[in-house]
């Protein structure tokens, strides 16, 4: 699924915060990266989040650690994740 100006993602931020746990080692407990070459997602627009993780799941960002904490998720964690981290400021 690619993903235009006009898709709208039904990401649930609450069960995105719950499954945030594991990136905030990384990216910070709320989104802010402490270690300056993690990126900050917090108010990182939504579309934008789950793009990323799309392409590092499907190979087409490369990172040997984004891609294998992407593996995993499912479209709906996607969506939560990136639900999440936008609804913060």
């Amino acid at each position: 699924m690619s993903l235009s100006s006009t898709t709208v993602l039904a990401g649930d931020a609450a069960a995105g915060k719950t499954k945030s746990a594991v990136c905030a080692a990384c990216h910070g407990a709320n989104g802010i990266s402490a270690i300056p070459m993690y990126p900050n997602l917090a108010g990182q627009k939504e579309q934008y989040l789950a793009k990323q993780l799309k392409d590092f799941k499907a190979g087409n960002r490369k990172d040997p650690v984004m891609g294998a904490m992407a593996m995993p998720l499912t479209d709906a964690d996607i969506a939560n994740l990136s639900a999440y981290y936008a609804s913060l400021k």
